[in-house]
């Protein structure tokens, strides 16, 4: 007996399958987990706040600095997302690449899923049993990493307590040379991908960099929040000046 299914296999009309009920009902969900686990974080943050002398105004202005560095990387999401939308659909957009995935990842998985079948993203072979199997393979891979980050976070926890008994100074090295390497090596990896890249990169930098020295030359706290968001637009900015103009056109 056949049972009956949402996909047809031969459709090239991604979006019905795309945009089916069950996807929406999973998207929405994914929504409701992070909105909860948010506010149990932010209860949790103010809990904690007294015991290691975190003042309301410190607490206000690390949770402003937050949402504030946060709107620079969204854009550039939301910028990418709107590209994929004939692709992958709203629901897996908002889920594997808004919320849980990278483009990067997200894109580089469904494109070798659609190559097993012998098809192309958005292309004409792609069909909607192509997009299943693609979906398919963006999920597992975002669920290993989610799995990945449950089993090995006390296992580095356990690691961490260790550390500090050793010497307490070399967790305060530790996270941030790290941040900084994986920061680097995110950069670098880009660098040799077109000039255009150069340019996002070097000014991105650049004006972190003044904004930093200004933020701490003429003690301002504002500016010092709005930093990172400031190098990502004006980074944004000035990469389309280049490519509108032609400047790195063979």
């Amino acid at each position: 007996m056949r049972i009956p299914t949402a996909i047809d296999s031969g459709s090239t009309d991604i979006l019905a399958a795309a945009n089916t009920p069950i996807l929406w009902i999973c998207a929405l969900g994914v929504f409701a987990v992070i909105i909860v686990q948010t506010l149990i974080y932010v209860r949790a943050v103010r809990q904690a706040a007294p015991a290691v002398g975190m003042t309301s105004d410190e607490l206000k202005t690390s949770f402003r600095t937050g949402a504030v560095s946060a709107i620079g990387p969204s854009l550039a999401v939301v910028l990418v997302a709107v590209a994929l939308l004939t692709v992958f659909g709203t629901p897996a957009v908002l889920v594997r690449i808004g919320l849980i995935g990278s483009v990067s990842y997200e894109t580089a998985a469904a494109s070798i899923a659609a190559g097993t079948m012998e098809a192309e993203l958005g292309g004409p072979t792609y069909t909607q049993g192509v997009f299943a199997v693609a979906f398919m393979a963006m999920s597992l891979g975002g669920a290993m990493w989610m799995l990945a980050t449950l089993i090995f976070t006390p296992i580095l926890k356990r690691g961490d307590a260790k550390l500090r008994r050793v010497n307490p100074a070399v967790m305060f090295v530790v996270p941030g040379a790290a941040m900084l390497a994986a920061f680097f090596a995110l950069g670098f990896g880009e660098l040799p991908k077109s000039g255009y890249h150069v340019v996002a990169f070097f000014s991105s930098a650049a004006v972190m960099g003044a904004c930093l020295f200004l933020a701490k030359q003429l003690n301002l706290t504002w500016l010092r929040e709005w930093a990172l968001g400031i190098a990502i637009l004006t980074a944004l900015v000035l990469t389309y000046v280049a490519v509108s103009s032609g400047l790195f056109a063979a």
